[in-house]
């Protein structure tokens, strides 16, 4: 968490031009050194004590794998690593060898390393799921460039589409000694976190910041400050982090998505009240960086 958040680092080498290269991904594939990484509908495979993500050998995987619908990830510890989909109707697999976990639980319990390729999977896995027929002639869409695009199997069409990312922002507003925190109605009682929210399209990022903030409280922002970024394949967001200055103070829940927005001095985040986001999401760290300044 020093360095890099939950999700994040680049411990995958992604080695995207050996995407296209058929060869060096059927030598690959052919490896003992080759691992597998099942998604059964949107659960990663994990087992042993202390938890460990299980890597499958081709062995393993045996003939319930079809190579073209296999999803190239890159090298993990140098060793070439796919992702796999495995039907979430379906009894899960693989019990002798561990369980599937849900991924919010799993980031706070793995190694980094290790997070970092269980989100990568899942997210090119949810999106695979999610775009089975292309979205211009309506036609059956398949894998290309070994599972990092898809690719409309009309002729006449042949449209390639390339996985996206929802960019949001989450912001901490401070005034100096006090924070700016937020509900929903659908959290646990007294859980309160950061501001946050979609980036709109002809927006800045910054924009985005002062545009939310002011939507969702009714504060106005000055400075805003870049703070670190979190993937977050819930299904597919990238978490862009800001702290920010107040320059107003009069709470109002403009558009009405929050239920409630307070001001909180460190003294009442340390004390217990309110309730503050999973220590895996960036809105924890922003708040966490937040107390450490005032020590």
């Amino acid at each position: 968490m020093e360095n890099y958040n939950v999700f994040a680092g680049a411990f995958v080498d992604r080695i995207g031009e050996r995407r296209k290269d058929s060869a060096w991904l059927a030598d690959a594939l052919r490896s003992e050194h080759c691992s597998f990484v099942p998604v059964w509908g949107d659960r990663c495979l994990v087992g042993g004590e202390p938890l460990a993500v299980v890597l499958l050998s081709r062995h393993q995987v045996g003939s319930i794998i079809d190579d073209q619908e296999l999803i190239f990830l890159g090298l993990f510890r140098d060793k070439p690593a796919f992702a796999m989909s495995v039907d979430g109707s379906l009894d899960a697999p693989f019990r002798e060898l561990g369980e599937f976990h849900d991924l919010r639980y799993l980031g706070s319990v793995l190694p980094a390393d290790e997070a970092n390729l269980i989100a990568h999977a899942r997210a090119l896995v949810m999106w695979h799921a999610s775009q089975i027929y292309c979205g211009v002639c309506g036609s059956s869409a398949r894998h290309g460039a070994a599972g990092n695009s898809r690719i409309c199997m009309n002729q006449n069409c042949l449209r390639e589409v390339f996985p996206r990312v929802d960019p949001a922002i989450i912001v901490l507003v401070s005034d100096g000694q006090r924070c700016l925190l937020g509900r929903q109605k659908s959290w646990p009682e007294g859980r309160y976190s950061t501001i946050a929210g979609f980036v709109e399209p002809g927006e800045s990022l910054e924009d985005a910041v002062r545009r939310e903030t002011y939507e969702e409280t009714n504060i106005h922002v000055g400075e805003v400050r870049y703070h670190s970024s979190q993937p977050w394949p819930f299904p597919s967001s990238l978490m862009l982090g800001f702290v920010a200055m107040a320059e107003s103070s009069d709470i109002a829940l403009n558009d009405g998505e929050l239920e409630d927005a307070q001001w909180f001095s460190r003294k009442e985040l340390r004390s217990g009240f309110p309730k503050l986001p999973f220590r895996i999401s960036i809105a924890r760290r922003l708040i966490d960086d937040w107390l450490g300044e005032g020590e």
